[in-house]
C-alpha cells in the first residue's frame, strides 16, 4: 500500500500550476457580472532550465581556465606511500 500523504504532491503540483488560469477565469466571471471587461495580464514565459551551449570563444576561455588550475603533485597524493597515512 502507498501512504496517502505520499500521493499529495502528485496532485498538488498540477493544481498549483493551474492557479493563475483559475484566477483569470474567476476574475473574468466577476468582471463580467459587474459589466466590465477583464483583460488577462501578460505573463512572463517560463525560463529554460538549460543553459545554452558555449560558443567557440567561450569554449576557448573555459579550456584556458582549466589549464591554469594547479594540479596536485604526486607527493601530496601519497604516490610513494601507497596512500597510507604515516604518523
Amino acid at each position: 500500500m502507498v501512504c496517502i500523504m505520499c500521493l499529495v504532491p502528485l496532485f498538488l503540483i498540477p493544481l498549483v500550476n493551474l492557479l493563475p488560469r483559475i484566477f483569470d477565469f474567476l476574475m473574468a466571471k466577476v468582471y463580467g457580472w459587474l459589466g466590465w471587461e477583464y483583460r488577462k495580464p501578460a505573463r512572463v514565459p517560463p525560463a529554460c532550465p538549460f543553459k545554452p551551449t558555449a560558443t567557440k570563444v567561450d569554449a576557448e576561455t573555459i579550456s584556458e581556465g582549466t589549464e591554469t588550475i594547479a594540479k596536485p603533485s604526486e607527493d601530496t597524493t601519497g604516490g610513494g606511500g601507497g596512500g597510507v597515512k604515516q604518523d
